[in-house]
């Protein structure tokens, strides 16, 4: 080591500082090679995970946060009370009733959306609440899509396939509801309404609106197979 040390060559730069040695011998250069390379190997990959760990924590509240960023609304309380002094369709219901504060139903908004008003089960499940359009609109279009399927493929009608010798529509049906029921319910129980979601054009109300057309066209197409005895799509 000695040796090694004695063949460097020190320059001193324009300036009086010291400049770093050159090395006139590759003595030096293998010893601290060796050195290097007879590191522990679990030092090395301790270190490489640490820094894999810290890059990423936990990817998935990274994957959902991007996710909320490029399709949440924050909805606060100020604008559902703004909403209701200046929307006309707020000041009274279906039926004329003017909604009352503590009231079953009507309710005002800001009692009645998961995110200012109570998330419990009958507040959520009222006939003004989050879930009921939602779920039921969800299944039928669901439903929808079922039904013509289905009756391409077995010529059957929609209660033949759910009730029918054999089938296991209905066993099917049970499933999707659950399905669409708990994952339905999971943003709502969170705070979150179905309004506060917007991914290009699927908005709320676009949603909204095509769950009442199928709930209409699934309605009526089971009523019609019914007289007519025969799949309408088969």
């Amino acid at each position: 080591m000695a040796a090694a040390m004695t063949n460097m060559a020190v320059t001193v730069r324009s300036d009086g500082l010291q400049a770093l040695p050159s090395l006139q011998t590759s003595k030096f250069s293998k010893l601290v090679g060796a050195r290097v390379m007879a590191a522990p190997r679990v030092s090395r990959t301790l270190l490489a995970g640490s820094v894999r760990c810290e890059s990423g924590k936990n990817p998935i509240a990274d994957v959902r946060e991007a996710v909320d960023r490029s399709t949440k609304k924050v909805i606060t309380e100020d604008e559902i009370l703004r909403n209701q002094e200046t929307n006309e369709s707020e000041k009274k219901s279906v039926m004329g009733t003017e909604p009352t504060s503590g009231a079953p139903w009507p309710r005002p908004e800001v009692e009645r959306r998961p995110e200012t008003g109570s998330k419990s089960f009958w507040s959520v499940f009222a006939f003004d609440g989050a879930a009921p359009e939602t779920i039921n609109g969800r299944l039928a279009m669901v439903g929808m899509v079922w039904a013509v399927v289905g009756e391409q493929m077995t010529g059957q009608t929609v209660v033949e396939q759910l009730v029918g010798p054999g089938q296991t529509g209905l066993l099917y049906f049970l499933v999707a509801a659950q399905v669409l029921t708990y994952a339905s319910l999971v943003p709502i129980m969170s705070g979150e309404s179905t309004d506060a979601r917007r991914s290009g054009p699927f908005t709320a109300r676009a949603e909204r609106w095509n769950g009442r057309m199928a709930m209409l066209g699934f309605f009526s197409l089971v009523v019609t197979e019914m007289f007519t005895h025969s799949a309408i799509f088969g």
